[in-house]
């Protein structure tokens, strides 16, 4: 019973999934924020060598 109650009371393991959703939010954005940029600075090197031509 005293074994049951331990693991019960444990919380080592929610905190370990806390961070990994923490962590799979922060690759989220980050990897929306790279596609947005990335997007843009497409856009602005097609402008710029449509302008060279």
């Amino acid at each position: 019973m005293r074994t049951i109650t331990k693991f019960w009371s444990d919380e080592s393991g929610a905190t370990a999934i806390e961070y990994g959703l923490l962590a799979s939010l922060i690759a989220v954005v980050i990897i929306g924020a790279v596609k947005l940029v990335g997007s843009n600075l497409s856009t602005k090197f097609n402008a710029v060598a449509t302008n060279l031509t």
